[in-house]
């Protein structure tokens, strides 16, 4: 029982049955668990080509071994699936309480297959798993969902992850919400769980984890505690402003996306930043379970309680879209959450359609700067109505329909966060070659480049970023899969996950180890992406990005250089020159047999 609860469950929501079947030893040593094993079930289980809104995609809840054993920051989970926004294979990750409560109901990983002919919810029970009908349920938001769920119970500690109206109607930017305010937001998991029909999973259990080295646990737990407390980022500005501390910060550096990114610098930054959100409407700060950060934030608007927006959200309906009420960005990040809606992806698309109206490809007017439209457009994406229905499927979709697919500022179809790659090398190889589309924390290129977190990089110059990118991203893929946070990277190395899983599990493990299984489970995503279409020329970032340099500050004049990073990274990555691994790369990681094809599978 050490770190697992030893039991994968498996949902046939076709014929409405539960399974419950042992957990792989060898598994849980190859992939740790959380992403890692999710993504090693999706390989298994699903055809890379099929619909990822059909009732061949399988929906995967996994939760590590850390999560829940009550090291510090650890109650993660991640949604594994094959995203209808991108067509990769992908997770989104989220925190709270969800993750650790269905590891105390007796599951390690809960996986979904067909579709169900009602709305149904899954209730975990103290080892024991039953479908419920979900009809009732049906067109609530995410917060009354959960409340009726708890209801239904008698039991307001129950933890419930589920979808709102956005998910139902197969939005593919819907997110799966846990706790009202956590998100697993990015890549459409929420529409790929409202296409089978299922609303909730609700989770109550007592079992308790056990610890292979009680010893090593708590002394460990200790230092682990320290470490973060005392770290400048993790215990400093994460605790104090949360994650909007970044808002000045990014700005400063001429590095934060404006206007769809037609600009990189907000004059007034000051009115959405983390330290105003502090003097003006915080009343509280919040945090996951176990934490020792509490980088949420509470807030009052208007008379009422809501958590505070994170810093991508304030950036995405904030200088994306040329807004600086803080107020209305708090409120749309409150809609979103209720409605499911992932805060990146719908920001991002709205200021796509902003940029497109304002250059007169839209009929609909959208400006930049209009915050009240804005607001009403959340509301439109999650229900479909009116340019809402467009919108819903995302800014790259949306944009190819009028014209422009370039206006998009995505990768692999996936929206792009908060940090202009032109001024950050490393960061933009991150982005482009990420193996769930754009993204920023599958591979945090911000920690080096810009918080000087293990050291301070040039984010200007492009040498030795290639290896830098590899490093992190296998490192999160580890993080990921253990059920730790993410900001848990800024005071420790590999060494130190290491350390807390062989505690756990009692796996003899070093730092080389981590990284191994990391590189691993990246490799079984780009097999998966290979097998679906995806090629050299995938790995690349929106037009603007590589070809209009940015105009202000220390990057002025700079545009992300494509090349020769893509290669050094191939490289490093021990893949082909058109970025397939190797057999020699997938005999090295134990992964043959999954793909001994690969090497030849050409792109698009």
């Amino acid at each position: 029982m050490n770190g697992y609860a030893d039991r994968i469950l498996y949902v046939d929501l076709t014929r409405s049955s539960t399974e419950t079947r042992p957990y792989p030893e060898d598994w849980k040593r190859r992939y740790i668990g959380g992403r890692g094993l999710g993504i090693r079930l999706l390989t298994e289980m699903v055809d890379p080509i099929i619909d990822p809104l059909g009732a061949e995609n399988v929906l995967i809840f996994a939760t590590g071994p850390i999560a829940g054993s009550g090291f510090p920051i650890g109650s993660r989970y991640d949604v594994i699936t094959k995203s209808p926004l991108t067509g990769t294979c992908t997770s989104a990750n989220s925190g709270g309480k969800f993750g650790t409560a269905m590891k105390r109901a007796g599951y390690d990983a809960v996986i979904f297959t067909g579709r169900s002919e009602k709305p149904v919810y899954l209730f975990l029970d103290n080892g024991g798993a039953e479908l419920r009908d979900a009809s009732d349920l049906w067109g609530k938001t995410t917060s009354e969902t959960a409340t009726a769920v708890q209801q239904e119970h008698d039991d307001p500690g129950i933890k419930v992850a589920c979808i709102g109206p956005a998910g139902e109607r197969l939005s593919r930017i819907a997110a799966v919400m846990n706790e009202n305010s956590r998100a697993a937001g990015r890549g459409g998991v929420g529409a790929v769980m409202g296409s089978k029909n299922l609303k909730a999973i609700a989770a109550r259990g007592k079992e308790s984890i056990g610890v292979a080295d009680r010893e090593a646990f708590l002394r460990l737990k200790g230092e682990i505690g320290s470490k973060i407390r005392e770290n400048a980022i993790s215990g400093g500005g994460l605790s104090r402003f949360g994650t909007a501390v970044l808002v000045n910060i990014i700005n400063e550096n001429y590095i934060l996306p404006v206007r769809n990114f037609q600009e990189s610098h907000f004059p007034n930054a000051e009115a959405v930043s983390g330290e105003h959100m502090t003097e003006t409407i915080l009343t509280g700060k919040m945090g996951c379970q176990a934490c020792v950060i509490q980088c949420g934030r509470e807030v009052e608007i208007e008379g009422k309680q809501m958590e505070g927006p994170e810093y991508e959200t304030i950036w995405a309906f904030g200088p994306d879209c040329g807004i600086d009420d803080l107020a209305m960005i708090t409120k749309a990040n409150q809609r979103c959450n209720d409605l499911g809606l992932d805060t990146i992806s719908t920001g991002a698309t709205i200021a796509c359609a902003m940029e497109l109206s304002e250059k007169g490809y839209l009929g609909e007017e959208i400006r930049f700067g209009d915050a009240a439209k804005m607001y009403d457009l959340v509301r439109m994406i999650a229900y479909r109505e009116g340019i809402g229905d467009e919108l819903a499927e995302g800014s790259y979709r949306f944009a190819e329909k009028y014209g422009h697919p370039e206006l998009s500022m995505s990768a692999k179809r996936q929206e792009l966060p908060a940090y202009d790659p032109r001024g950050l090398q490393g960061h933009g190889l991150e982005y482009a070659t990420s193996v769930r589309g754009g993204d920023h924390v599958y591979g945090y290129m911000i920690a080096p480049e810009v918080l000087g977190s293990p050291e301070k990089l040039d984010p200007y110059t492009s040498e030795g970023k290639a290896v830098w990118t590899k490093i992190l991203q296998d490192l999160t893929a580890v993080i990921d899969s253990s059920g730790s946070c993410l900001f848990t990277s800024f005071p420790l190395g590999a060494g130190d996950y290491a350390a807390m899983i062989a505690a756990v599990t009692g796996f003899a493990i070093d730092g080389d180890g981590v990284l191994a299984i990391g590189d691993r489970i990246w490799n079984m995503q780009k097999i998966f992406n290979l097998k679906a279409g995806f090629g050299k020329e995938d790995d690349t970032l929106p037009p603007r990005l590589l070809n209009e340099p940015l105009t202000e500050g220390a990057p002025e004049g700079r545009v992300w250089e494509r090349q020769p990073l893509l290669d050094e990274y191939y490289r490093a990555r021990g893949w082909d020159t058109e970025g397939r691994p190797t057999a020699e790369k997938l005999r090295e990681l134990g992964i043959e047999s999954l793909a001994p094809e690969a090497a030849g599978i050409p792109g698009r």
